[in-house]
């Protein structure tokens, strides 16, 4: 291999490696931190189906009986700040669900929660709650709900 080629190579390997951790990913426009695809893919509960948000989702306080103890959430937090990367205060952060309660995100899953910086948790979580209002008037379907969500908090500051 010429010395050219390794070097091509090694340096692939970095932004692949640095890609990966996620860190620095802000979005461009607002220096926002987005929710990284690889450390916060979102995973889903399984009990949350289009067939089941009637006894889920959308019942009033259904959140609140699957929202984990802030012990946990607090200390997942401290971690995943390291693995995103931030270093500021964590009351200036959420440990929020990619894929939210209130659109059948899996509670305690880490692949599922990340360090949100405020203010934009908190505008953030008006936007769930729409979302699954429009979810439960049957003019969103949850799977669209979800994806939509997702987009949000990867791609968008």
């Amino acid at each position: 291999m010429r010395n050219a080629d390794l070097l091509v190579l090694v340096s692939a390997l970095g932004l692949l490696a640095y890609a990966l951790v996620g860190c620095g990913r802000r979005s461009p426009e607002r220096g926002g931190v987005l929710a990284s695809a690889t450390l916060t893919p979102g995973v889903l509960n399984e009990a949350v189906t289009q067939a089941t948000i009637r006894s889920t989702i959308c019942v009033r306080g259904w959140t609140t009986t699957v929202r984990p103890p802030t012990s946990y959430t607090s200390a997942l937090k401290l971690r995943q700040m390291t693995a995103y990367g931030e270093t500021g205060p964590p009351a200036a952060y959420q440990e929020d669900h990619l894929i939210s309660l209130e659109l059948g995100g899996d509670p305690t899953d880490p692949r599922n929660l990340w360090p949100e910086p405020y203010p934009r948790a908190a505008a953030v979580d008006r936007l769930e709650n729409e979302l699954n209002g429009e979810v439960c008037s049957g003019a969103l379907s949850l799977a669209d709900a979800q994806r939509k969500e997702t987009e949000l908090k990867h791609d968008y500051g």
